[in-house]
């Protein structure tokens, strides 16, 4: 015997974001927020400003700076994913808040370029990135999961926009040491959020069957279109942070724009990419063209890194191409993580994210270190080379990928008793249609997420006791 949905009136209901969904997606979107805002503050004012420090002459350890965090991210984001795949998301997120909120003071109180290196990566071993997304995908339907990750992305690139209006201003007021004293307090006020205003997490997280073990690990690192995803996030994330070693003095010795100016071109390029990128995600999700509007932002990402070979010339110029790049990055940082959590099984989507996130950590790291490298020994031109060629890389790469289609979920009646809730869980996810299982013994059921197209239902009915 199985519940099904309701008909009619209800099923609309239901397809609508709850109340408890939108909480979920906002307070998530804050938590992310703030902590965002913390590392995007540097972004736009620590290349002018590293001089000040004994070793902050050198391009490359100013990039190495920019892009350390990552680093450590990088080496605990997969680690940080599975434990909170087995201990609870809350856990995790709060204990990587308290080291990024350390690593703020550290780099606060820095004389030099090395010690700012080193409050960096202890920024970045609170990688908590991977948590927040699983719990988000926890506490959504699948139907409503872009959505979700859109205002989480839209919230990214909101104080991203801040940040650059905002950091000329903030250092001008109270210097770098400020701007990381602030980053640590923002750290703080995102770990109130965590403990009060996020929801609390599912009870079917406690589900022992579902802990993760090292088969499904292997079974994430081997799936060709996470493959796919995770490139992507590196790449993004690499173009990014690379480029920001170039524009800020790009915007003062070739735009003839003072640091304290720069916050008008951002404030405007994002404004506008935010209206541009509205349509096109919207549609997406509505038409069903998420592969085409996907691989159209990754077209106009590599149009805008050839295009700056030759127009980062003149305040004109690096307006466009700050446009151009914001609107494609705008949209796919919105869809990646989205895409993620549709591919990934259900019960290791920590653990995927954590890869994903690793990946988004390397690119970070990758970025700000070759990027600074490029710009020390062959110029600014050699950092949109090495952008183009991730771009079109990222292309051919993305170009196969197969996005799944809707999915459904049902609880179905345990008709005798399950043993084993582990092996049971195992055998219906090897079902034709099947995505995930969650086997509920006290309750006598199991929750099934499958693809409605391919279902069989007949075979669950079978495996679970009853009759077809």
């Amino acid at each position: 015997m199985s519940v099904r949905p309701a008909p009619g009136r209800n099923r609309a209901v239901r397809d609508k974001m709850s109340s408890f969904e939108i909480r979920a997606g906002l307070s998530l979107a804050s938590l992310f927020a703030l902590r965002m805002l913390g590392l995007f503050l540097i972004l736009p004012v620590f290349a002018v400003y590293a001089p000040q420090l004994r070793g902050g002459d050198n391009h490359a350890l100013v990039g190495l700076a920019l892009g350390a965090y990552g680093l450590t991210q990088a080496m605990l984001h997969i680690p940080m994913g599975m434990a909170s795949d087995r201990y609870g998301r809350k856990r995790v997120i709060v204990s990587g808040l308290v080291l990024f909120a350390l690593g703020s003071f550290v780099a606060a109180y820095a004389a030099d370029i090395y010690l700012v290196i080193l409050g960096r990566c202890i920024q970045g071993a609170g990688a908590i990135s991977a948590a927040v997304m699983a719990l988000a995908a926890d506490l959504t339907r699948e139907q409503h999961r872009t959505k979700i990750m859109a205002m989480i992305g839209a919230s990214i690139g909101l104080v991203f926009a801040l940040s650059l209006v905002a950091a000329p201003v903030l250092y001008r007021w109270s210097g770098m040491r400020g701007i990381f004293e602030l980053t640590g307090a923002l750290a703080a006020g995102a770990i109130l959020i965590v403990t009060r205003v996020v929801p609390p997490e599912p009870t079917e997280n406690l589900d022992l069957s579902r802990r993760v073990q090292a088969a499904t690990l292997g079974e994430v690192l081997r799936n060709p279109d996470l493959l796919r995803l995770n490139f992507g996030i590196f790449a993004l994330h690499g173009m990014q942070m690379a480029m920001f070693v170039v524009v800020p003095v790009a915007l003062v010795s070739d735009g003839a724009l003072p640091l304290a100016e720069h916050w008008k071109v951002y404030l405007a390029v994002i404004g506008g990419s935010f209206l541009l990128m509205l349509g096109p995600m919207f549609w997406a999700e509505r038409a069903g063209k998420l592969k085409a509007v996907f691989l159209a932002a990754i077209m106009v990402m590599l149009a805008v890194q050839a295009a700056s070979l030759l127009w980062l010339s003149s305040l004109a110029g690096i307006s466009l191409i700050l446009l151009g790049f914001f609107l494609a990055f705008n949209l796919l940082e919105a869809m990646l993580p989205s895409l993620v959590s549709r591919v990934a099984p259900v019960s290791a989507r920590g653990a995927a994210i954590g890869v994903f996130n690793t990946a988004q950590a390397l690119g970070l790291f990758a970025g700000g270190a070759a990027g600074g490298a490029l710009a020390q020994h062959y110029g600014a031109v050699s950092v949109f080379v090495f952008g183009s060629a991730l771009a079109a890389l990222w292309l051919l790469i993305a170009a196969p990928m197969r996005i799944p289609g809707p999915v459904a979920r049902r609880e179905f009646r345990l008709v005798k008793a399950a043993a084993d809730p582990s092996m049971l869980r195992a055998q219906l996810v090897r079902l034709r249609g099947v995505r995930d299982a969650v086997v509920v013994p006290e309750r006598g059921v199991a929750m099934l997420t499958f693809y409605p197209d391919t279902f069989d239902e007949n075979a669950v009915t079978r495996l679970l006791g009853g009759e077809t």
